[in-house]
């Protein structure tokens, strides 16, 4: 799992990993390194790390370390920012979250699931559905629209249902081998 700085990282634990975990699992999380503080600030990243057994990574391991997670069968990035989904689209890595993914896209046979967690703004920018376009395109499973996550305005509170976290889970039982 890997999870940036969106609304609903910080129900990344009860609505993503616990319910995986569930469904026979094995889960790591991956943070950016702004949603690694938030989650730090709040106690959650360490509540993560007594769950899954494994550290929680936002930062990338020094040259020698051991790899801090298993090997990974299929990534989920969510909730994805508008910014992520940008940077994932364009093939810019800038910290450790996106160095993952980004090589996940460009890996043959490895799924990658996306739930981008944007308010229309963010959707109606000229830029944005190329951005979906071009994760669709490399074969990335993007669980967006209207039926999964109505946009809202900036300037208004979101939608006040709870996040589409079953669907994401479902798009990647679709999407592993």
């Amino acid at each position: 799992m890997v999870g940036s700085a969106a609304g609903g990282v910080e129900a990344l634990r009860t609505g993503l990993v616990e319910p995986a975990m569930a469904r026979g699992w094995q889960v790591a999380v991956t943070l950016t390194p702004t949603a690694g503080q938030w989650l730090r600030m709040n106690g959650e990243v360490e509540r993560l790390e007594r769950l899954t057994g494994l550290p929680v990574r936002d930062e990338p391991r020094l040259p020698g370390e051991a790899r801090p997670h298993p090997a990974v069968d299929c990534y989920v990035v969510a909730p994805a920012s508008a910014n992520m989904v940008a940077k994932l689209a364009v093939g810019l890595m800038d910290n450790q979250a996106l160095t993952q993914v980004g090589e996940a896209i460009g890996t043959l046979g490895l799924p990658v699931v996306v739930f981008p967690r944007v308010n229309a703004a963010h959707a109606r920018h000229p830029a944005w559905q190329g951005h979906i376009d071009v994760l669709r395109a490399g074969g990335t499973r993007v669980v967006y629209g209207p039926d999964v996550w109505p946009l809202y305005e900036p300037r208004e509170a979101p939608a006040s249902r709870e996040l589409p976290w079953t669907a994401v889970l479902d798009a990647v039982d679709t999407a592993r081998p």
